[in-house]
């Protein structure tokens, strides 16, 4: 991650910390989640265990996650991700993983997915690990357990980084667009030297001509706007142009060249 993005998640994690849940038993639930963090994971949670001690004091080894209400598991799970969760914000790709012992990870895989939010569980060098690879999800999964100003930020960073890959497209696409043009007036040009020089542009009908003349006065002019200076059909000028080119790669002699009014 950059330092941006760090900075973005400590200020996220920070967030969470902060909060202070008025039910006791949310106190409780969310205490129960940090079982097993230490004070040197971070200074927010450091002082949130402090906050928490005597609420640590008072939990169960494990939430009864079916009898709890809606907000005693995301107090739950608030304290568990502080205490055993990571995020990454990646080059715009976000990656929430939680490491769990190895018979747990299936276990709240599913308590995951019974509130809407299915993750994957595996077991990973010997520990289980709980992971989310889904944008939308963890960010639906970190507004609901309190995380909502940081997540302003994650979502206008990831907007920014849409548009910046929108506009980059664009003008890559129009830098090659600018390149064929320049490249094709290029030939064009080349083509009416040699039909001027050879006197056959001057054999050629009036449109051919008067497109080859436009031509020379205005290189850099698109299809476009020579149809509109000559007051004739795009597909006319582009007509014209590919007979003058192909009149010039042509043997001299004549063989095999269109008619006069081809």
């Amino acid at each position: 991650m950059t330092t941006a993005d760090r900075d973005l998640v400590v200020a996220l994690r920070a967030e969470l910390a902060a909060i202070d849940p008025a039910r006791p038993c949310d106190r409780r639930a969310e205490a129960t989640g940090l079982i097993g963090a230490t004070p040197a994971r971070a200074a927010s949670v450091a002082r949130l265990l402090l906050r928490l001690a005597r609420d640590r004091s008072q939990v169960e080894q494990s939430l009864d996650w079916e009898a709890a209400p809606e907000h005693c598991r995301l107090a739950y799970l608030r304290g568990l991700f502080l205490a055993h969760g990571s995020l990454s914000l990646s080059g715009g790709r976000t990656h929430l993983e939680f490491l769990v012992a190895p018979a747990d990870a299936p276990v709240l895989a599913r308590r995951l997915r019974s509130i809407g939010l299915p993750a994957s569980a595996r077991v990973r060098r010997g520990r289980g690990v709980v992971t989310w690879k889904n944008g939308d999800v963890v960010g639906t999964f970190l507004r609901r357990i309190g995380a909502t100003g940081a997540m302003l930020e994650v979502e206008a960073r990831q907007v920014s980084r849409a548009l910046r890959g929108d506009l980059n497209r664009v003008i890559n696409a129009e830098s090659a667009n600018l390149q064929r043009a320049v490249g094709a007036a290029g030939r064009q040009l080349a083509a009416i030297e040699e039909l001027v020089a050879s006197g056959e542009l001057s054999e050629q009908p009036f449109v051919v001509r008067a497109v080859a003349d436009a031509r020379r006065e205005t290189p850099e002019a698109t299809l476009g706007e020579l149809a509109e200076r000559l007051m004739i059909h795009r597909s006319a000028v582009q007509r014209a142009l590919e007979r003058i080119e192909r009149l010039a790669t042509q043997p001299a002699d004549g063989e095999g060249r269109p008619s006069p009014l081809a």
